[in-house]
């Protein structure tokens, strides 16, 4: 249906279309805290964009197989999920922010050794047998 080149192209467009729609969404204003840091988490907000562009990057590349690319998007969705829960109740807490923090960092090291590891994607021409090189 799609050819070796197309079919990652699609993957990548699809993940940046999906990183443009997240970016448009309004950010929640939670007003200052009382030692007057904001509840709202950018910096956490920024890392989590970017590593869902590595991730894409990874997936249109072959770099990542469909396996880790499921296993690395379920990490994110752990993260979002915590991120919401820290912000529930207007406040992030020291503990909160660390856990984050925490968090992300080891999806980073998940994705870069994910990326980086012997293991690609197999293309579509090897999937089906129907090598060109090999005839």
């Amino acid at each position: 249906m799609f050819t070796s080149i197309q079919k990652p192209l699609l993957i990548f467009a699809l993940a940046a279309a999906s990183l443009a729609v997240q970016a448009q969404t309004p950010a929640t204003t939670v007003a200052a805290t009382a030692d007057g840091s904001a509840a709202t988490l950018p910096q956490v907000e920024k890392r989590e964009a970017r590593q869902q562009a590595r991730i894409a990057q990874g997936a249109a590349t072959g770099s990542l197989t469909p396996r880790e690319q499921h296993r690395l998007q379920h990490q994110q969705t752990v993260i979002a999920r915590a991120e919401t829960r820290a912000e529930a109740d207007g406040q992030v807490s020291a503990a909160e922010r660390r856990k984050l923090h925490r968090l992300q960092d080891r999806a980073g090291r998940d994705i870069r050794r994910q990326k980086h590891d012997a293991q690609h994607a197999a293309s579509p021409a090897t999937v089906s047998g129907s090598n060109p090189a090999a005839k």
